[in-house]
C-alpha cells in the first residue's frame, strides 16, 4: 500500500532569493522571479538576509537579487555587509538598481556583484542575467603553464593593426564646462557613429579618455581597465606606437578605446609633453581621435587645445554653464590660445515646439557672443540604461532622438573631412 507520505512532493529548494528594503517596490521583479523560478525563490529584508545566509538552508542558493533604489544609498554599508556575505558562500549577486547614484552603483559592483541590470527591468533582462549566471567558469590554467595568451581574445582585446604611422587623425577634444552635461555620453557616442559610419569602408577611430579621475568610456562601453594604462602615462617619453596600441582595447572590433586607468590618478601625473606624445602617436595611427576631457582646465589642455582641429564645449541652458563659458574664454584669451576652435553643444536643448525655449537660446547666445551650433535633444532615461548597459546608443535605442543627432554630427564631420582630403589630392 503506497504511504500517504509518498503523496505530498517535497517542497521544491529555495534557488534564489531577493533582497530589498521592500519588495513590493519591485513589482516588475516579483513577476519576472516568479517566471523564471516558479516557486524556487524567497524574499528577505536586509534585516533578515544576513541572518539567513549564515545559515545551511543557504547552501541551495544559486543566486541573490539584491533590489535597492535612492533611498537605500544611506544604507549601502549594510547592503555591502549583504554582498560580501553572499560572496564568501560562494552564492552569486543580481544588483537590480533603480535610481541609484553613479557613485553607490560603482561602490556596489566592485564588492563583487556578479551581474546588474536596472529598474524598471527591460524585457527578458532577468532571464538574460539568470543564464549569464549559471554558464560555468571558464577553467584557468596556472599563467606558467601558457605560453602565450589564446589568439582569439587578444584579437578581441586589442587593435589587429600595426602601428605604421600613416594617418594624420583629426582630433576632437570633447569638454564638459559643467558637471552633468553629458559630455562622455557625447564623446562615446560621438566615436562608435564615426567608427561605423561605413559598412565597407569605415575611418580607423580611437577615444582617449585622459579623466584620469572620473573618466567612464570604459563603463559606458563595458570594458575592462588595464594596468598598461598605468604604465604608459607613467613613461611616455620611452613608449612606442605600437606600446600604445597594445594598452587599448577594441569594442566589437571597430572602435579602439584607451581607457581611464584603474585607480583614480591626479590630473597633474602627466606634463604638456607628455600629453602631446600620446595625441600625436594616436592621430599618427587613427584618422579620428576623440578625447573625452576632464572638466578641471588643467596645465596639458594647452596641448590638447593646440592640437585639436575641433574643441566641443558642452553646456547646458542655465547660468551656471553661462558663467563658466565666460570663465574658460577669458582664460584663454589672457593665455592668447587659439579660443576660435571652441565649438558650443547645447545638450538637453528645448524641443523645437518650445520657443520659449528657442528664445532663451538665442539670448544666450548672445549675450555670451558665442554661436551654439549644435543643439542635442534630451535623450531621456534610455540614455543611462544604455550607458548601464555598456553599449551606445545605437545598440539600444537606435530611434533615439540623441542618438540621431550625434549620428547626423557625425556624418557631417566626416564628409567635410573626406572633401579637405580630396582638396588636398
Amino acid at each position: 500500500m503506497t504511504s500517504v507520505a509518498t503523496l505530498q512532493p517535497d517542497p521544491a529548494p529555495i534557488l534564489a532569493c531577493t533582497i530589498s528594503r521592500d519588495v513590493q517596490n519591485f513589482e516588475m521583479l516579483i513577476d519576472d522571479m516568479e517566471n523564471a523560478l516558479g516557486e524556487s525563490w524567497g524574499d528577505l529584508s536586509f534585516d533578515d538576509a544576513l541572518l539567513f545566509l549564515g545559515q545551511p538552508e543557504a547552501s541551495t542558493l544559486e543566486f541573490v537579487a539584491i533590489a535597492v533604489d535612492a533611498e537605500d544609498e544611506a544604507d549601502l554599508t549594510r547592503i555591502s555587509d549583504i554582498i560580501r556575505t553572499a560572496k564568501a558562500r560562494s552564492i552569486k549577486v543580481v544588483l537590480i538598481a533603480d535610481q541609484l547614484s553613479p557613485i553607490a552603483l560603482h561602490q556596489l559592483l566592485r564588492l563583487g556583484a556578479d551581474d546588474f541590470v536596472p529598474y524598471p527591468l527591460p524585457d527578458g533582462a532577468l532571464n538574460e542575467a539568470i543564464e549569464r549566471l549559471r554558464k560555468p567558469e571558464p577553467v584557468r590554467i596556472a599563467a606558467q603553464v601558457v605560453t602565450e595568451p589564446p589568439a582569439e581574445t587578444e584579437a578581441v582585446a586589442t587593435p589587429k593593426f600595426k602601428a605604421k604611422g600613416d594617418r594624420e587623425g583629426v582630433v576632437l577634444p570633447v569638454h564638459g564646462l559643467a558637471g552633468g552635461t553629458g559630455s562622455s555620453t557625447f564623446a562615446v557616442n560621438l566615436a562608435w557613429e564615426l567608427a561605423t559610419i561605413s559598412k565597407t569602408d569605415a575611418p580607423r577611430v580611437c577615444l582617449l579618455d585622459l579623466d584620469f579621475q572620473y573618466g567612464s568610456a570604459a563603463t559606458y562601453l563595458d570594458l575592462p581597465r588595464k594596468e598598461i594604462v598605468f604604465e604608459v602615462l607613467s613613461d611616455t617619453a620611452n613608449i612606442d606606437s605600437d606600446t600604445f596600441l597594445q594598452s587599448m582595447l577594441t569594442f566589437n572590433e571597430r572602435l579602439h578605446v584607451f581607457t581611464a586607468p584603474a585607480d583614480m590618478l591626479p590630473l597633474d601625473i602627466l606634463g604638456p609633453e607628455d600629453i602631446g606624445r600620446v595625441i600625436d602617436m594616436a592621430a599618427a595611427n587613427f584618422d579620428y581621435v576623440i578625447i573625452d576631457m576632464p572638466k578641471t582646465i588643467v596645465a596639458w589642455t594647452e596641448s590638447v587645445l593646440t592640437r585639436a582641429h575641433v574643441y566641443f564645449a558642452l553646456l547646458e541652458l542655465d547660468l551656471r554653464s553661462a558663467q563658466n563659458v565666460l570663465r574658460l574664454i577669458r582664460a584663454l584669451k589672457a593665455e592668447a590660445l587659439p579660443h576660435e576652435k571652441l565649438r558650443y553643444v547645447l545638450n538637453r536643448a528645448p524641443k523645437f515646439t518650445d520657443l520659449s525655449g528657442k528664445s532663451r537660446v538665442k539670448r544666450m547666445a548672445e549675450s555670451l557672443d558665442i554661436a551654439i551650433e549644435v543643439q542635442l535633444p534630451d535623450g531621456s532615461a534610455q540614455v543611462t540604461q544604455a550607458n548601464d548597459h555598456g553599449l551606445p546608443l545605437s545598440e539600444t535605442a537606435a530611434k533615439n532622438p540623441l542618438r540621431k543627432e550625434i549620428q547626423k554630427l557625425a556624418k557631417s564631420l566626416h564628409d567635410l573631412n573626406k572633401g579637405v582630403e580630396t582638396g588636398k589630392a
